[in-house]
């Protein structure tokens, strides 16, 4: 067996389940799930539409670049949505499964271990856990920036020793973040490329809640777009996008990459050999999901309504605060969080995700302790009652 397997911790949703072992919920409540980032708001019909009519390339092999459709129908939403120009779909675009397996598998293509030391892949902390188990299967090593409220959740980029920085081949970061919804600036994008300038490592930007922000005027900043902006080409830079949350379809496993050709000329090269082209009826409804605003604006305002309703409930007994993107509140427990999910899913039968399973002791602190993640992914009725059921909670502790 693969000795890096052994590194792997239980997935934020196991360690979940264990916690939760032995608790009976209050029968008298109805489950109210807000712990996964799953959507709940209903797949467009459109989408669905184009998915039967695709049903016919089943009779097909995909091939792992995609359609051309596709691809073009891609950069032509890079274009539109990040202000961006003269995007080649041909060599800047691969549609992949979803974003998880993309970016899982874009470490195995970019970590190289035969350069005499053991390779660095540099991580938020709190994170998508992908990201670590990633890293550890190609064979490096993880390295993890906490992201805190005190500095509003920004990198704390001298956490890193310059023999640290020297052995980094890659960097991932989320933006919007998973779980505390920060959305790095132009600053911050200036301040990565210029190290990445420096140490030669390659930035794999995970941008799938790239489309759940409040301010239809002020969309969040994309990494492609801080490049553009700053003067600079895409080289070892490369973004992840989904449909999953933007257009309500995690069950389809759509998504893309895009950024620096030599570098997506490489990972196409891993992909054929993997054997991830995507089903040819999800390139169809893929098409007609791009080629779409007007559900996505819908989307945001049911998540906007949400959060209007929800946020001042909770802030009187929590410090709940809106994101600034992503459908998630990051929100600091009276107690300790794997207590408060406990004792709450007992109690009240609702079911939020302790920030201790996102995130790793890193500079003696997990920055995940003492913070519940909601995700706010349920109809409107039911993030209220659980918002009432949590206030009560509160009351009692």
């Amino acid at each position: 067996m693969n000795p890096f397997l052994s590194k792997l911790q239980p997935y934020p949703f196991e360690k979940l389940r264990k916690l939760f072992s032995g608790v009976t919920p209050d029968p008298q409540q109805r489950e109210i799930r807000l712990s996964i980032g799953e959507p709940q708001h209903e797949t467009p019909a459109f989408i669905k539409d184009a998915l039967t009519a695709g049903l016919a390339g089943l009779a097909t092999y995909p091939t792992t670049l995609g359609s051309s459709e596709l691809r073009r129908g891609i950069a032509a939403w890079l274009e539109r949505r990040y202000g961006l120009h003269g995007i080649d779909a041909e060599t800047q675009v691969i549609p992949v499964n979803g974003s998880r397996e993309a970016l899982f598998a874009f470490a195995q293509t970019i970590i190289d271990p035969s350069r005499g030391y053991t390779p660095l892949v540099v991580s938020p902390n709190p994170f998508y856990q992908i990201y670590e188990g990633a890293a550890y299967l190609a064979g490096a090593e993880p390295r993890f920036l906490n992201t805190l409220p005190a500095n509003n959740y920004a990198f704390d980029f001298t956490a890193l020793s310059e023999a640290e920085w020297r052995r980094v081949q890659l960097f991932f970061v989320c933006s919007p973040g998973n779980p505390t919804g920060k959305v790095l600036n132009l600053e911050d994008w200036q301040q990565l490329f210029a190290l990445a300038d420096r140490y030669g490592f390659v930035i794999a930007s995970d941008e799938c809640y790239s489309e759940i922000f409040l301010d239809e005027a002020d969309p969040p900043l994309g990494c492609l777009q801080a490049a553009s902006l700053l003067g600079r080409d895409f080289e070892r830079l490369v973004m992840f996008s989904s449909l999953s949350k933007r257009s309500n379809v995690p069950g389809m496993r759509s998504g893309f990459v895009a950024g620096d050709p030599a570098t997506l000329k490489s990972f196409l090269l891993y992909r054929t050999y993997h054997g991830s082209a995507m089903n040819p009826a999800v390139q169809a409804a893929s098409v007609a999901a791009w080629n779409d605003e007007a559900h996505v604006r819908e989307n945001r305002r049911q998540y906007r309504e949400k959060f209007a309703a929800v946020t001042p409930r909770l802030a009187e007994v929590l410090p709940a605060a809106i994101p600034d993107a992503g459908f998630y509140l990051w929100v600091r427990t009276p107690v300790s969080d794997s207590e408060f999910a406990r004792r709450l899913l007992a109690g009240y039968n609702v079911i939020l995700l302790p920030g201790t399973y996102l995130a790793r002791t890193s500079q003696g602190v997990n920055p995940g302790a003492g913070f519940v993640r909601i995700a706010l992914v349920a109809p409107l009725a039911d993030c209220l009652e659980a918002a009432e059921r949590i206030r009560s909670f509160i009351s009692k502790l």
